[in-house]
C-alpha cells in the first residue's frame, strides 16, 4: 500500500479535486490518503490562544482537525471512503476503494506519540505508512519544490520548514521511501502508482546527509 498525504493548504485549490480524481482512479484500494488539518487546524491554534490550553490539549484537537478535513475531502468525491482503524484500512482495501484516513482514533490511542505542534500530520503519515507497512509515503505541497535536487536530506526539508521537526523522529526504522511532490503533478499517478514517473517529477527524501 502506498501512503499519500495532502496538506490542507490545498484546499481551495484546482489541484485538489483533481487529486483526488486520480487516486480514486488508480487506487484499487492500494492507497491511503492522510489528510493535513488546513483551516480547521489554524482554528485550532487560535482556540488554544483564547482559551489558554496545554499543547496535550491542542494536540487531540488538531487531530480532530484532521478528521473533519478528512470528512471534507470524501465529501468531495464519492469514490472515497473514510477508514478510522487498522482493521477499517485492511476491509477497505479489500472491497477496492479510495481510503481517507480518519486519524484520532489511532493516534489518540498511543501514548508514545507527542501530543505537541511539533507532530503534525507529515509525522503522523509517516507513522501510519510504517504501521501499515506501506512501500511508499508521498507527500503532496503547495510550495515550489524547484530549489531541491533529488534525493535531499531529511534535516534540508526540516530546515526549510516544509517538514515539521518531528518527521525525522517517526523514519528513525522505517521500509518505506519517502517522496516530496508538488500539488501541481498530480498527473504522475495518472497511469498508476509507477516508480518511474514518480522518480522523474518527485524529489527522494533521504535519511543521511547529502
Amino acid at each position: 500500500m502506498w501512503v499519500v498525504k495532502l496538506g490542507g493548504s490545498l484546499l481551495g485549490s484546482p489541484e485538489l479535486p483533481r487529486w483526488l480524481d486520480t487516486l480514486v482512479k488508480i487506487s484499487d484500494g492500494k492507497v491511503l490518503i492522510v489528510p493535513g488539518g488546513g483551516l480547521f487546524a489554524d482554528a485550532v491554534r487560535e482556540a488554544q490562544q483564547r482559551a489558554n490550553v496545554s499543547d496535550a490539549v491542542a494536540h487531540c484537537l488538531a487531530l480532530l482537525a484532521m478528521d473533519q478535513f478528512g470528512l471534507l475531502l470524501a465529501g468531495m468525491n464519492p469514490g472515497l471512503v473514510t477508514a478510522s482503524t487498522e482493521l477499517e484500512i485492511a476491509e477497505r482495501g479489500w472491497q477496492h476503494r479510495g481510503i481517507v484516513w480518519l486519524p484520532s482514533h489511532m493516534v489518540m490511542a498511543d501514548e508514545n506519540i507527542p501530543k505537541n505542534w511539533q507532530v503534525t500530520s507529515d509525522s503522523l503519515s509517516a507513522w501510519i505508512a510504517n504501521k501499515i507497512g506501506s512501500e511508499h509515503l508521498v507527500l503532496v505541497k503547495s510550495r515550489a519544490l524547484t530549489s531541491y535536487s533529488s534525493p535531499v536530506a531529511m534535516q534540508t526539508l526540516i530546515a526549510d520548514e516544509l517538514i515539521d521537526s518531528a518527521f525525522v523522529d517517526f523514519n528513525t526504522k522505517t521500509n518505506f521511501q519517502t517522496w516530496v511532490l508538488n500539488k501541481a503533478n498530480h498527473q504522475v499517478f495518472s497511469q498508476g502508482l509507477n516508480i518511474m514517473r514518480l522518480e522523474e517529477r518527485a524529489i527522494a527524501v533521504s535519511k543521511n546527509s547529502i
